[in-house]
């Protein structure tokens, strides 16, 4: 497929152009497409003029970009959820460029990288939340959470009875061990369940949960810091419980759904899996 016929697809279903989103700290070098400098979304990397192949992950890691080179793949698109990596371990500055030293073999080996941020929140069939609330057998009801004009969170309806059924059901879905901050009652009260995927810890999101009756957050970071300590604060004083299952993991299933997209324009997708940080649980 025509590299170009491909990225226009994806701004056009995905809105890109009426999007407002969060302004990447990038490191804008000759390697970086200056229209993402524009719009923050989009073609990052364009190195192809087709496209065979895709492979999606959430961050431009180096792990994924090493794993994707050692495939000696050419003509391959990767679509990713971020334009940088996440790394709360390198608080304060947890965001962090692509590696610079891949960016030439990238373009010798014609490997561009697409990032949807804010378009792939918003809620929707590829959506990050949506995609973590079915992973973890929530059936989403009602969108909630605001951000930059979108909303990207739900409140949705479970089986499970308590706090506790849902970490062991998070912990079971990423495939790692989650963490409950248990600020109220156990029991999950009336059926309903938050879910924001990624960095959902905050405190306008724990109020408008708290305004709507809801007990319980199923989100990624839950680290107790100076950025999340008012969140925190406002869980505990209202009961909220809270579980964190890594920004990664949370965000994945997104990534895993959108090989159904581009298998629909006849294109090979597979995900690629990256390494979870625990250290964005506590």
């Amino acid at each position: 497929m025509k590299a170009q016929d491909l990225y226009d697809r994806l701004d056009k279903d995905f809105d890109v152009a009426h999007s407002t989103d969060f302004d990447w700290p990038l490191d804008y070098n000759e390697y970086i497409n200056p229209k993402f400098k524009e719009r923050q979304n989009g073609i990052l990397l364009d190195n192809s003029q087709e496209i065979k192949e895709v492979y999606t992950s959430v961050f431009p890691s180096n792990y994924v970009l090493e794993l994707l080179l050692d495939m000696n793949k050419c003509d391959v698109l990767l679509f990713t959820h971020h334009a940088m990596v996440w790394d709360i371990r390198k608080a304060p500055e947890v965001f962090c460029n692509i590696n610079s030293n891949l960016l030439p073999i990238l373009k010798e080996e014609h490997i561009s990288v697409y990032a949807l941020h804010l378009p792939l929140d918003v809620n929707g069939p590829y959506s990050t939340s949506i995609n973590l609330a079915k992973a973890v057998g929530v059936e989403p009801q009602e969108d909630f959470c605001d951000y930059f004009g979108k909303k990207v969170a739900v409140f949705g309806k479970t089986n499970l009875k308590t706090a506790s059924q849902m970490v062991e059901c998070l912990s079971q879905a990423v495939g790692h061990r989650s963490k409950l901050w248990l600020y109220g009652d156990e029991t999950i009260k009336d059926s309903r369940v938050a879910v924001a995927a990624g960095g959902g810890c905050q405190d306008f999101v724990i109020e408008e949960i708290v305004q709507n009756g809801i007990n319980l957050l199923v989100t990624g970071v839950t680290a107790l810091n100076k950025y999340s300590e008012k969140a925190h604060s406002i869980a505990k004083q209202h009961g909220v419980n809270i579980i964190g299952g890594t920004h990664y993991s949370t965000e994945k299933f997104a990534c895993i759904a959108m090989c159904d997209y581009f298998n629909g324009f006849g294109l090979f997708c597979k995900f690629l899996e990256d390494k979870f940080v625990l250290e964005d649980l506590e």
